[in-house]
């Protein structure tokens, strides 16, 4: 059953989650704890756990860079601080916390969304995501009535579950949650599954515990907006004593909501376990409405086609990204990504070319098919080794050019779909950096893989026009009995990213799903505007096509990913740092750009940077300086003596000469409240000027 539409393929990442989202800037690095409990498991696996899990265990902020918003701090009315950008909505409601600077992101961002449709209702919308408000990472979600003009949260209940599985206690309490995901069955009911874990002890914690579970939470006639309490386990790892012997990561959920399939409205959740030696992925069911779940059940079984098994008589013992989904005659598909085609023991393993593997129930779940091989793909290149030794241990996207800007976390992983008008018909997306257009002809060539990342090795991946990541796309027309991916190469398969624009740059992170007509739908970043491909900003595309020949690509995201900067001035020791004329030059010419940006100062800096004296040395009477900048955020590191250094936000409105900053211990006064002029740090001031003159191109 088709649980997501066209219209709601674009939840995006980002601190303001939004549905047919605004470009997203890079993420920048995340400063680690020292030591993490995932450091038990051996490295050829530990590229692979999931990035919340990865982030919460080593307490590190999350990777926000999203550009706050006025009507993102201050509500406008009763149902909170709603921002939309064009036609693009925001989804979650709640207005920006603030965080101090050693905590940016913690209660503030969201991330990693999922959204579903009401097969009875398509006004009827549910969306998921890791939601970082209450400092810790958390499954959060909102509700839409009107076919997403206008969305709610909701909060799901999972601070704690039964204990009764771990030391016979009454409540088993969580530190984290999320890699949540959301379907609906026939009759109405939504479903959350949300997975919870506990960091374990120093330095994150003086807690010990490192128990994870999986739980399913049902709203139930609601459409949403109330979820059941406690969630329901999937499956759980009691480890109260710290052992590190097991994490379950990465869980997905579907629903099989065809009227028709003698497995209606039966709930499944797959997942990859994690121990020191091993990533099986498994697989468990609810046939009561997600009250209970089956035993779990082993879906990546032996085969031959995993050649170098991480443990001794492992099998496909290295795998991860697995993703359920159903077809009406209730057949359901598991597609997953396995790493066990590259003998990842030597120092310099060969090519990083994975496999996708598939299995499929025919009885709800209960047994599965043995494994078969549906595709091939390239990973995304090693990120320490492009960008500057940043994220190390992980794969990500680098732009083009000598800047190191592009590190998030990054990998290429399968998502597929049964054609509702043609169930033999089963259509599976990938992502991979040696494809069609992107090839030893064009000077990409691949040349290894890093044994602790399991990102590539390649030549070109800083070269304009050489490598870049492309979406495949691999076919079924007898059901998956074969596939056209199987024995091709991915320099061959087919591409669903076909603009001539993408020829030449990076498409990454897709979804795939149909429209009921039998259209296939598939959703992805996209760095194929503006400047993207070399200032490693991301946009996010949607192509279509009614017969995998031929597909049509449309722009998601509604502006220029460049909406302007942020700096942190405060430890500057020059009173007159912003005040000089090459600064004030480059900031007259940022409304031409259309650009804005943050300043972040100390409350001694504020009088110097507003007051008489800088009126005066810049020749700016009040009416000149409001056409400046019209919109900007004001970051004012406050000393107070009680409790160090701690961080006010204000918002300053310049077209309205609307002062809403917040300083203490001294009081707002007439003086303070003339006008701000903003500030640039050497780098900026010099970028800018290189931009605006051609030079160069403006880095954040």
């Amino acid at each position: 059953m088709v649980s997501r539409r066209l219209r709601l393929l674009f939840l995006l990442p980002a601190v303001l989650v939004v549905a047919a989202g605004a470009a997203v800037q890079p993420f920048h690095g995340v400063r680690q704890a020292s030591a993490s409990p995932l450091d038990k498991i051996d490295q050829r696996l530990r590229g692979h756990i999931s990035g919340t899990l990865q982030l919460e265990a080593a307490a590190g902020s999350p990777q926000a860079q999203a550009r706050t918003r006025g009507s993102n701090y201050y509500p406008v009315n009763d149902d909170g601080c709603q921002v939309s950008i064009g036609n693009n909505v925001k989804v979650n409601q709640n207005c920006l916390n603030v965080a101090d600077s050693s905590l940016q992101g913690r209660s503030q961002a969201q991330n990693e969304t999922s959204i579903a449709v009401d097969p009875n209702d398509p006004r009827h919308l549910v969306a998921s995501y890791n939601d970082y408000r209450r400092g810790d990472g958390t499954c959060g979600t909102s509700y839409s009535l009107d076919g997403g003009r206008n969305w709610i949260d909701s909060t799901t209940p999972n601070g704690f579950s039964s204990g009764a599985k771990f030391g016979g206690v009454a409540r088993e309490y969580w530190h984290a949650g999320g890699d949540t995901s959301v379907a609906w069955d026939t009759r109405g009911n939504a479903y959350l599954s949300c997975q919870v874990f506990n960091r374990g002890g120093p330095p994150v914690t003086n807690n010990p515990d490192l128990s994870s579970a999986f739980l399913v939470f049902r709203s139930t006639a609601n459409n949403g907006a109330s979820w059941n309490f406690p969630g329901r386990y999937v499956a759980l790892a009691n480890d109260v004593a710290a052992t590190g012997a097991l994490f379950e990561d990465k869980q997905l959920m579907t629903v099989d909501n065809h009227v028709a399939s003698p497995f209606r409205d039966r709930v499944y959740v797959t997942w990859t376990e994690f121990t020191a030696t091993t990533a099986y992925i498994y697989g468990s069911y609810s046939n009561d409405y997600g009250e209970h779940f089956s035993d779990k059940v082993l879906v990546s079984s032996a085969t031959s086609l995993c050649q170098f098994p991480v443990s001794k008589n492992g099998g496909c013992d290295n795998n991860q990204f697995s993703q359920p989904f159903t077809a009406p005659d209730g057949t359901l598909y598991v597609v997953w990504s396995n790493y066990n085609t590259v003998d990842l023991a030597p120092k310099k393993p060969g090519p990083a070319r994975f496999q996708v593997l598939m299995a499929a129930s025919k009885d709800g779940g209960v047994t599965y098919s043995a494994p078969r091989k549906i595709a091939s793909y390239y990973e995304l290149p090693d990120c320490p080794t492009y960008q500057g030794g940043a994220n190390p241990g992980r794969a990500c996207v680098p732009e083009k050019g000598s800047t190191t800007n592009s590190i998030f976390r990054a990998t290429n992983y399968p998502s597929g779909g049964v054609n509702p008008a043609n169930p033999k018909q089963v259509v599976v997306s990938i992502g991979s950096y040696i494809n069609q257009t992107s090839y030893e002809g064009n000077g990409c060539v691949p040349t290894g893989t890093d044994p602790v990342s399991t990102g590539g090795l390649y030549t070109g991946v800083k070269t304009a026009g050489a490598c870049h990541n492309a979406i495949l796309t691999t076919v079924s027309n007898d059901a998956g009995a074969t596939f056209t991916g199987t024995n091709t190469d991915p320099r061959q398969l087919s591409v669903a990213t076909t603009a001539p624009g993408q020829k030449t740059t990076d498409q990454w992170f897709q979804w795939l799903d149909f429209f009921r007509d039998g259209r296939v739908a598939i959703s992805y970043y996209d760095r194929q505007y503006g400047d993207d491909e070399v200032t490693g900003y991301s946009d996010f595309s949607l192509s279509t096509s009614r017969n995998l020949a031929g597909y049509d690509v449309r722009r998601v995201t509604s502006g220029s990913m460049l909406k302007g900067v942020r700096r942190l001035i405060q430890s500057e020791t020059d009173p007159d740092f912003h005040v000089r004329a090459d600064f004030l030059d480059a900031l007259r010419q940022l409304p031409k750009y259309g650009l804005s940006f943050d300043i972040c100062i100390r409350h001694d800096q504020l009088a110097r940077a507003i007051g008489g004296p800088v009126l005066d040395a810049v020749g700016l009477d009040q009416e000149r300086i409001l056409g400046v900048v019209p919109h900007a955020v004001v970051i004012i590191a406050v000393l107070d003596a009680d409790h160090g250094v701690r961080l006010e936000h204000g918002l300053v409105d310049l077209v309205h000469a609307r002062l809403l900053v917040r300083v203490k211990p001294q009081p707002v006064t007439d003086e303070f409240a003339r006008e701000i002029i903003q500030i640039f740090a050497d780098e900026a001031i010099t970028a800018l000027k290189a931009f605006t003159a051609g030079e160069a191109r403006l880095e954040p």
